[in-house]
């Protein structure tokens, strides 16, 4: 992935993070990750490592494919 798909994914997690009225801390807990990974990743700042982004899907009620797909943005 390259920096612009790295921001896309972390819009994406954004989104659906809000859309669902969860802040960042309840996804912390609900993951196991610190709040300030969960905002790096918002922010498209880090590469995350796909159980990472299992840990988030699975946190969001979503599959990881709907977290994937940034065409429905």
């Amino acid at each position: 992935m390259d920096k612009n798909e790295f921001l896309k994914l972390g819009y994406k997690i954004k989104y659906e993070r809000v859309k669902k009225k969860i802040s960042q801390l309840d996804l912390s807990l609900k993951t196991g990750l610190t709040t300030r990974t969960i905002s790096r990743i918002e922010c498209g700042t880090i590469d995350p490592k796909y159980s990472t982004l299992l840990k988030i899907s699975n946190a969001l009620n979503l599959n990881i494919t709907e977290l994937l797909d940034f065409k429905l943005l």
